[in-house]
């Protein structure tokens, strides 16, 4: 069977090609992540992160806002495999993470919870939480344990690493 060659007519529009959007900043784009959520877990997350910014000063914040849930971790590089530490808002509750080593730290009086391999959380009741000398202890342990350390000195970054098309209600039903 013969292929006959088609052209393709072109035909000048006098529509303009759409300007592409600007980009909103992180810090923007965060502030409205949080705001999806009820006030009390929106509160409690702004606080958390607030002390854990100034607990690890130079930590590269990893955003993600993900099917279940919205986590904010913490790192010395932009890799989400070096976060040591996170934040994630559910529904009804905030739970800091410890993502690396978690098995591995000294905890007496049992406030890590989870039962897989490597990572264990705290929920956090509110923000004032991370100031118990118990959840300080265990930052320090997690701290010390990870072979990259966080360089205070860098600025502060904040970077939207993720952000799932569909999720699950942020507030509870």
């Amino acid at each position: 069977m013969p292929w006959k060659k088609q052209s393709a007519e072109i035909r000048p529009t006098s529509a303009k090609p759409a300007k592409p959007k600007k980009a909103e900043p992180a810090e923007a784009q965060l502030d409205g992540f949080l705001a999806k959520f009820m006030p009390e877990v929106e509160d409690t997350a702004r606080q958390a992160l607030r002390k854990m910014r100034q607990r690890l000063p130079g930590a590269i914040e990893l955003v993600y806002d993900n099917y279940n849930a919205l986590a904010i971790g913490f790192a010395p590089t932009e890799r989400a495999s070096d976060a040591i530490f996170s934040i994630a808002l559910y529904p009804r509750w905030v739970s800091l993470f410890f993502l690396m080593n978690g098995t591995k730290l000294r905890d007496p009086e049992c406030y890590l919870k989870g039962s897989g391999k490597v990572v264990r959380h705290i929920v956090l009741e509110n923000a004032a939480f991370l100031d118990d000398p118990v959840v300080q202890d265990l930052m320090a342990q997690a701290l010390e344990l990870f072979p990259k350390q966080i360089d205070a000195g860098q600025p502060r970054r904040l970077i939207i690493k993720s952000v799932s098309a569909k999720q699950r209600p942020r507030r509870p039903a």
